[in-house]
């Protein structure tokens, strides 16, 4: 197990340039693109929102955003370290229904944030470790 963790060290650059040196279209061969097991969705305030707007509609966007983590929905939530937003990582498969979901919200609603939607899976490389799962 020691030798491990070098070796899928010493896999991750070589891996990262080969996806990002190879593949047509969006430049990354199927293969080392993952299967979406989660949306990470990054909110910040529109340009020109006030800390007031926001702290206006902040007690239903908390009863809403509990909701969704006690149903499954949300797994985690943070604040941005640098105090510019926060960050869900949303139990869906893909962009559109991460972006259904979070215009559920009342942030959402009152057309107080910009979305990012950033859909992510397993780490690629260690496919790697397993031959038997890249047939």
């Amino acid at each position: 197990m020691k030798l491990m963790i070098p070796l899928i060290m010493a896999a991750l650059p070589a891996a990262s340039v080969a996806q990002s040196q190879s593949g047509a279209g969006s430049g990354v061969p199927s293969v080392a693109i993952p299967k979406t097991t989660a949306v990470l969705v990054i909110e910040t305030p529109k340009q020109g929102v006030t800390p007031q707007q926001i702290m206006a509609v902040i007690p239903d966007e908390i009863q809403a955003t509990v909701k969704l983590y006690l149903d499954g929905k949300i797994r985690e939530w943070y604040s941005r370290g640098d105090g510019k937003g926060v960050i869900f990582l949303v139990d869906v498969k893909t962009e559109d229904e991460a972006r259904a979901l979070m215009e559920t919200l009342p942030l959402a609603k009152e057309q107080l944030m910009n979305h990012e939607y950033i859909p992510v899976g397993p780490l690629m490389p260690l496919r790697a470790l397993n031959p038997a799962a890249l047939q």
